[in-house]
């Protein structure tokens, strides 16, 4: 029972920490990597042979208490597909909250590979939760990839012309 009581003060101590560490840092650091699957490939070349998109722009939208959007950056992808935003924690004189911002797909130079997919969330938008690096002066997220895909392979829209509605419209919650 002692050990309970230890191990659960002790997680206490640790999340109250990372907390109190996150609020002092002025910059954090949101980072992933956009890249094409083919769905025409075969199933070895789908899974591990995605390639790197050089040139992607990547957003990320904050928004204050009020779901007014109180910070909108974005970023290019490099040679490798990495985008690395660098995001000042004050706007306006206002702190901006990490679960208060999400990362999504903005476009693609691809011209073949430029429909974006919501396979790990790039095309409806990511939400940040928890910091994947929290050291020293450095806060920051490491997202899943991103993919983009070709025409051949996006899903086609099989719902009633006559809803107004899409399920884009009903999936997209971040604003």
């Amino acid at each position: 029972m002692k050990m309970k009581i230890v191990f659960i003060a002790s997680l206490i101590l640790v999340f109250s920490n990372f907390i109190e560490a996150s609020d002092g840092m002025d910059v954090m650091h949101i980072a992933g990597k956009v890249l094409c699957q083919d769905c025409t490939q075969g199933w070895n070349e789908w899974v591990d042979g995605a390639k790197a998109i050089k040139g992607s722009i990547v957003s990320l939208t904050c928004l204050d208490e009020r779901r007014r959007v109180m910070y909108y950056g974005s970023d290019l992808t490099d040679e490798v597909g990495i985008f690395d935003l660098i995001v000042n924690q004050t706007c306006h004189g206002k702190t901006i909250k990490p679960q208060n911002c999400f990362v999504r797909l903005v476009s693609s130079p691809d011209p073949v590979c430029n429909i974006a997919t919501d396979f790990a969330g790039g095309k409806s938008g990511v939400k940040l939760h928890r910091p994947t690096v929290v050291y020293r002066d450095l806060l920051k997220y490491v997202l899943s990839p991103f993919y983009y895909t070709t025409p051949m392979c996006d899903e086609p829209n099989i719902n009633d012309d006559d809803n107004l509605e899409t399920n884009d419209d009903k999936n997209q919650n971040n604003y």
